[in-house]
């Protein structure tokens, strides 16, 4: 009779574990989802990038300079992969910084901000930028699910064991990026 509490225990105890160790990779790979929309969207970005500083360019070719930062922004974010998101929340930060430039620069130029060509990318680019803002969040959300997870008790005390390890938000590193640009004449 006790053999059979034993064994009735342990495979309680068994289908414990079994259920966390799911939970858990139900949750990692909800994160890794969450990765791979973002970078469908930094993709898209990406692209129309390009697109919109050959329209610039036309308008203001003595802002070689900017736009030469632009583009070394956007590859430098291309290159980072992302399983390295610390590095890639870094290099995206960059090139959103740059493409601010790029708008504020229009400020400059009347016949480009009124380039319909310029008006669509820019909208489009928007439009990139609040998807982008929106798959942030998502991923930052399945982070938050995925490290309490880990960090809530009982899975704490064996997540170890499992080789869970938590992963990082999705953030603004820098203080200064949370400013608003400001756009002086």
């Amino acid at each position: 009779m006790t053999t059979w509490i034993i064994v009735g225990v342990i495979a309680l105890l068994l289908l414990f574990v079994v259920a966390m160790y799911n939970g858990l990779v139900t949750l990692k790979n909800r994160v890794e989802e969450a990765m791979s929309d973002m970078d469908v969207q930094l993709k898209r970005r990406y692209d129309l990038i390009p697109n919109l500083v050959e329209t610039v360019k036309g308008y203001a070719s003595h802002e070689q300079g900017t736009l030469e930062k632009v583009i070394e922004a956007r590859n430098s974010a291309m290159a980072v992969p992302s399983s390295d998101v610390e590095h890639k929340i870094q290099a995206e930060n960059n090139l959103s910084a740059s493409l601010k430039t790029i708008f504020a620069l229009s400020e400059s130029y009347p016949d480009l901000k009124a380039n319909q060509n310029f008006l669509e990318l820019q909208r489009e680019l928007s439009d990139t930028e609040d998807k982008i803002m929106a798959s942030r969040r998502f991923y930052n959300g399945n982070v938050r699910d995925f490290n309490t997870k880990l960090q809530v008790f009982p899975t704490n005390l064996i997540n170890k064991i499992l080789k869970f390890t938590a992963y990082k938000f999705y953030e603004l590193a820098d203080v200064a990026q949370r400013e608003n640009v400001s756009v002086k004449f």
